[in-house]
């Protein structure tokens, strides 16, 4: 919106001239998302914890201390992150662009599922709210418009085809199956960072880390000169989603602020199935769906313990770990909850590292 109104004054005030450039824009949104987390989460928090009574339920085959120590903590606060993401990333970003419409309808859609089922939880006070078929009919429903969305609007020799890290030349045509395969990577990733978000920060900072990555990404894909200096497929328009990856960045720092150990507030699916949403739906925009598994590969290590738990157990009637997702299985060895949790972070620092290596590898 900003620079609808500011650029055209740049030939008489040089200073706007600054609304031209994404770097610039993606630095004040990421302030502008920071700002309205600040300012509006303390009131946000305190109406959630008064609406909600209670707060969120807690499972009762949980560990034994989040009974103790998480009982009456609010949830929803992914309220205050969508709120701060979607006014920053309106504020800041170029709203002709399509790219961007398309991640803010995954977001906003995800954000909606998410909310209802915190809704059905807080007021049954049940761990369990929409069943588990609903949601990923609804979700897939979102991700099936998103794809077909984002297809129609990228290059002719990369719509439907999957790119792959390193091999710089080669690309898997996928054709119109490139929609089931982009629906797969946006459900994915939204269910993944869901199944993270169980311990006080553990799933927030890895989002914004893998954020911070995707918006770097975003930049180089969508810029002509970077893309063909790193020989990555250039797609034009997507350096705007880096606008969006910022504001993720500071509405994430916000919404930390009142998520530390011990928490003030959840981020409930509202908040978790969003931005997983969010992550995958800009990894299909910029082609790089498959660098998502490496930089989310902390989400992609919940996911997949909580599908070998089930497995394991349904084949054999045993138990991998002894508890899934694999961070509830620390905290049964005895690990304390912030070990855990800043471990995680270690290790979602280091795949975002390798998952951005690959951009030179080639």
């Amino acid at each position: 919106m900003l620079p609808y109104f500011f650029v055209p004054l740049a030939d008489e005030y040089q200073i706007f001239n600054l609304f031209r450039y994404i770097t610039f824009r993606t630095g004040g949104a990421i302030m502008t998302a920071l700002a309205i987390g600040l300012i509006f989460g303390p009131a946000l928090i305190n109406w959630l914890r008064l609406k909600q009574g209670k707060g969120q339920p807690i499972r009762d085959d949980g560990p034994e201390t989040h009974l103790l120590t998480k009982r009456g903590t609010p949830t929803m606060g992914g309220f205050l992150i969508l709120i701060s993401l979607f006014v920053a990333t309106l504020l800041w970003a170029n709203l002709e662009n399509p790219y961007v419409w398309a991640v803010l309808f995954v977001t906003a859609g995800y954000g909606l599922i998410g909310f209802y089922d915190d809704y059905m939880k807080v007021t049954k006070q049940s761990s369990k709210g929409v069943g588990g078929k609903v949601k990923l009919v609804l979700e897939f429903a979102i991700a099936v418009a998103a794809t077909w969305w984002i297809m129609q609007f990228q290059p002719a020799g990369l719509s439907g085809m999957v790119a792959v890290p390193v091999f710089k030349e080669f690309l898997l045509p996928l054709g119109i199956a490139f929609l089931a395969f982009g629906c797969l990577v946006i459900v994915g990733a939204s269910n993944a960072v869901n199944l993270t978000d169980g311990l006080d920060g553990l799933a927030i900072v890895p989002v914004m880390i893998a954020a911070a990555a995707f918006a770097l990404i975003s930049y180089l894909v969508g810029n002509a000169v970077f893309a063909e200096y790193l020989q990555i497929h250039f797609i034009p328009g997507t350096g705007e989603i880096a606008i969006f990856g910022g504001a993720l960045l500071g509405a994430g720092l916000a919404f930390l602020w009142f998520n530390a150990p011990p928490a003030m507030v959840f981020m409930g699916d509202t908040g978790s199935l969003a931005l997983g949403g969010a992550l995958g739906a800009i990894a299909v925009a910029t082609k790089h769906e498959i660098v998502l598994a490496i930089v989310g590969g902390l989400f992609v290590m919940e996911a997949v313990s909580v599908i070998v738990q089930v497995a394991s157990f349904q084949l054999t009637g045993k138990r991998v770990f002894l508890m899934a997702p694999i961070h509830h299985h620390y905290e049964k060895l005895g690990w304390k909850e912030p070990t855990i949790v800043i471990r995680f972070w270690i290790v979602a620092v280091v795949l975002a590292l390798v998952g951005l290596a690959t951009l030179k590898l080639r």
